[in-house]
């Protein structure tokens, strides 16, 4: 115990590196029979630490985690040279994001991508606070600004008049949070988390089709038989997920909520020949508006520095079993939010077409890691579009899982205990 107190965890925050200096005496592991790692919940203490500014503190208590989990009784020294390699099945915002957390570590990235090509469906996102703060650790946050919207406010209305019921500022976001709130395309965030991952050097194959994983030889098989090793396999599949398929041994389709989406977006020279004051005033806010209503939601906000608008809206689920997404009735989407504010009735006449979403979630899960391999985001914790957190959690899944697997190559002298400690560090991941 006492060489773990002359631990001096130095952290970068933007190389992403980690210097131990244990002084005369290494760090060894306490006893020969390991005590159980302290177990930590999602919103634990040291779970907001790791994706607050609080690294060096939260660095040494994982090194004290590693110590105690391990079972190779020889000296931990931070000299593991060798190349440690994380495959990544899926290119999308959490997969990207685990891709940059992990070459920040000095780790080598492989993503496999099941499309031909590297591109994103939808249209706005909202990068809450927790999601700007894993940018800002990441060194991609000014890249968003250029393509998003930093917000002044969330407004949330009644439905049939407008009025204010809640409104959180900037300056209320920032204080509470601690990071900004923002709005973006989802193609331009996927651009900038593409392009900081080409910065970095990491490998992408576009049409590699995962089919398999073989978690005793760490393999993923694809549906071109290529095999792929890796030290560790990561899914970022999202909510149809094969990699918690196979952790699971079966298969785990998510279900209907009984929810669904009409996604629109309308631009600004649409907006213009409305010709009407109280939409134009309603366009030129840097906001989130949320109108509530009887059994339906809207969300309205600006994107690409306000030549888009987007419009969400919420209504009970109508598609039939088994369709996922569709074309959707302009007429009857009307007639569902007839009476509505007027500004936004006035927003939807100016609808060509549009498209009904389906939404799923999954029953949550007991585990979501098997020997070295896991998943991140909508594959293991997929959650409804009501707090815009389903990118944001993706994306600090792979900034703790990149972290957590950088201080275990930092803080392990060989490759074969680096090996025996992978299991343990991924399940430690699924704690936080």
């Amino acid at each position: 115990m006492a060489c773990l107190l002359k631990l001096r965890p130095c952290i970068s925050v933007y190389s992403g590196t980690l210097a131990c200096d244990a002084g005369p005496t290494a760090l060894r592991n306490v006893g020969s029979a390991p005590r159980p790692a302290p177990q930590l919940r999602r919103g634990s203490d040291l779970s907001n630490r790791l994706s607050g500014g609080d690294w060096p503190n939260a660095a040494h208590e994982l090194l004290y985690i590693l110590a105690l989990s391990s079972r190779h009784n020889s000296t931990i020294q931070a000299s593991h040279t060798g190349a440690m390699k994380v495959v990544i099945s899926g290119a999308g915002l959490g997969g990207l994001a685990c891709a940059v957390a992990c070459k920040k570590e000095g780790i080598s990235v492989h993503i496999l991508e099941r499309t031909k090509k590297l591109s994103e469906v939808g249209a706005g996102i909202q990068i809450p606070p927790n999601g700007s703060k894993v940018a800002c650790r990441l060194g991609y946050f000014e890249a968003l600004t250029e393509h998003g919207i930093m917000l002044d406010h969330l407004d949330y209305c009644r439905y049939s008049s407008g009025n204010i019921l809640l409104r959180r500022d900037q300056d209320w976001l920032q204080k509470s949070f601690g990071s900004p709130w923002m709005v973006i395309h989802r193609a331009d965030y996927h651009k900038v988390l593409w392009g900081r991952s080409k910065e970095l050097g990491v490998e992408l194959s576009l049409g590699a089709e995962t089919v398999h994983v073989d978690f005793n030889t760490t393999e993923v098989i694809l549906k071109s038989n290529e095999k792929i090793s890796a030290d560790v396999i990561i899914g970022a599949d999202g909510l149809w997920s094969m990699t918690r398929d196979s952790i699971l041994e079966c298969r785990s389709p998510p279900t209907a909520t009984g929810d669904l989406a009409y996604r629109v977006t309308i631009s600004a020279e649409q907006i213009e020949s409305l010709n009407d004051a109280s939409v134009s005033e309603l366009c030129s806010q840097s906001g989130v508006k949320t109108w509530l209503g009887p059994r339906s939601h809207c969300v309205f906000y600006p994107l690409k520095h306000g030549s888009e608008f987007n419009i969400v809206l919420l209504v009970p689920d109508n598609l039939e079993h088994g369709v996922k997404r569709a074309e959707g009735d302009v007429d009857e989407m009307r007639a569902l939010f007839e009476g509505w504010d007027e500004r936004l009735s006035k927003m939807l006449s100016l609808v060509k077409s549009v498209e009904k979403w389906k939404l799923c979630h999954h029953e949550e899960l007991a585990c979501w890691s098997k020997n070295s391999v896991t998943v991140l985001g909508d594959a293991c914790h997929p959650t409804l579009p009501y707090q815009a957190q389903g990118a944001a959690m993706a994306v600090e899944d792979g900034a703790v899982l990149g972290r957590l697997l950088g201080l275990l190559k930092t803080s392990t002298k060989d490759a074969s205990t680096l090996q025996e400690r992978i299991p343990g560090v991924l399940k430690l991941y699924e704690e936080l």
